[in-house]
């Protein structure tokens, strides 16, 4: 790869960890205005017991919005793109509200060691995904059966708890999952761009914005998965 390559695939990948790390950087401070601004009232329902409608609207709205801005990626203006993506960051941020505030609770310290783990996790595996020559399309089936599965259990957690050990299991599968994702999507991000050489500059972004999303996801729910570890019974 020549020098003009590098430096396009550099500012390509800039471009990539600089909208993932901003759409983290929104969920953190939703999540701190939610909390400090009272806003966890309105996410708990009156018993105190679970969680209220508007949570619920949040949680699910949030991930069909999700999904259907990976399958519109390519029909959007990468800057409508990039705002869409912070408005999804913030929705995440407010619906992990309920678990950051339980782990100030229980465990103030267990955040700042989720983020920190989670950080290094997610550096590894996208250093690994970048620079292997192995082929890791295999993982594919298996890496999207395991997430549908996480959030089938997730839904059905919420209506009927799940015992202590295999919650602790589902979160080490979570972790997993999301951490071979990274790589996974980290490969396929560097192949789509090589194949999309002397393409035009706006699929390229179009495809920056897309790969911020899958890699933020994977980081943001690694971090979730181990916040809930940390603050296990």
């Amino acid at each position: 790869m020549n020098t003009v390559q590098t430096n396009t695939m550099d500012g390509y990948l800039k471009r990539i960890f600089a909208l993932m790390f901003g759409a983290v950087g929104i969920t953190a401070a939703a999540a701190y205005l939610t909390i400090w601004g009272g806003g966890l009232r309105f996410l708990i329902n009156g018993s105190g017991t679970g969680f209220s409608v508007l949570y619920y609207v949040l949680l699910f709205g949030g991930l069909a919005f999700s999904i259907w801005g990976q399958i519109r990626a390519f029909s959007l203006k990468p800057a409508t793109g990039a705002v869409l993506l912070m408005l999804y960051a913030a929705v995440i941020g407010i619906t992990i509200t309920p678990l950051v505030a339980v782990s100030l609770a229980v465990n103030p310290a267990s955040i700042l060691y989720a983020f920190i783990l989670s950080a290094l996790m997610f550096g590894c595996m996208a250093a690994f995904g970048y620079k292997t020559v192995k082929n890791l399309s295999f993982l594919g089936v298996f890496l999207m059966m395991g997430m549908i599965g996480l959030i089938l259990v997730g839904i059905i957690s919420m209506f009927w708890p799940l015992g202590s050990m295999f919650s602790t299991i589902v979160c080490f599968i979570g972790v997993l999952v999301f951490a071979l994702f990274t790589a996974y999507d980290m490969q396929n991000l560097k192949n789509a761009y090589n194949s999309m050489s002397g393409g035009d500059e706006t699929s390229k972004n179009q495809l920056a914005v897309l790969g911020a999303l899958h890699l933020y996801i994977s980081f943001i729910a690694m971090f979730q998965y181990l916040l809930s570890l940390f603050n296990r019974d």
